[in-house]
């Protein structure tokens, strides 16, 4: 079993992240390395990888950014949440975050950022994050049925969890609220360009006063009981 390293990023991860980025992504979706230095320049406390602690290969990262609910579900395409700007700090109105970026190649790889993020983002005063998902499973879907929707797709379950494996997986993963069906809003041909967004919740955030003020290891003692659902 790989031992994952998991923490924030640095600008001295670029190329093994870039590597992580050729592997997932084609020439039209992965992130260039400057995009990735913007990333981490700009919201240093939102940029968390794993990295096999052998190798030091990247095998699984998540960018986000502050953004509001509102402007996440007015934005039409990916590359309108990607590039707005935002807010650098949680307030009173604005406790939001949109995952520009997920990346895995490992099994346990999503859940080792969840895991490592959330009392980081209970102390921060975090309370959700966003996520456009592809929805690979739709272009085959609309062939067998060709009145299917993208809405009525995203919805079908199959014992109690999504029809569509990208969206089952993050469901698992305790994004488990669809909020929107996008479509074009990312080049995805499996999904027919389509995308749901996501929301996941971070796990106690209601209580974000009393979060702040705790020890730090009572912390993460405390979102790691609660770490099963986002």
């Amino acid at each position: 079993m790989t031992t994952l390293n998991t923490r924030f990023i640095r600008l001295s991860d670029i190329p093994t992240l870039l590597v992580l980025e050729s592997r997932q992504w084609d020439t039209h979706q992965a992130a260039t390395a400057y995009d990735l230095q913007q990333r981490i320049e700009r919201h240093p406390r939102l940029c968390v990888a794993s990295f096999d602690h052998v190798s030091g290969a990247a095998v699984s990262s998540l960018f986000m950014k502050p953004m509001s609910p509102a402007n996440i579900l007015a934005a039409p395409t990916w590359f309108d949440c990607a590039g707005s700007p935002e807010p650098a700090v949680p307030t009173a109105r604005g406790r939001s975050l949109f995952g520009t970026s997920l990346t895995s190649i490992h099994p346990s790889g999503t859940q080792a950022l969840m895991d490592f993020f959330w009392p980081h983002a209970l102390q921060a005063g975090w309370t959700d994050i966003y996520l456009g998902s592809p929805i690979p499973g739709f272009a085959a879907a609309r062939a067998r049925e060709p009145h299917l929707t993208a809405e009525e797709y995203a919805q079908q379950k199959i014992r109690g969890l999504p029809r569509d494996p990208q969206l089952r997986y993050y469901y698992l993963k305790g994004f488990r609220e669809a909020v929107a069906v996008k479509p074009s809003y990312f080049p995805h041909a499996k999904s027919l360009d389509h995308a749901v967004i996501l929301r996941g919740k971070v796990p106690l955030s209601g209580l974000t006063a009393l979060w702040r003020r705790l020890p730090w290891p009572m912390l993460q003692r405390l979102s790691h009981f609660a770490k099963v659902a986002p």
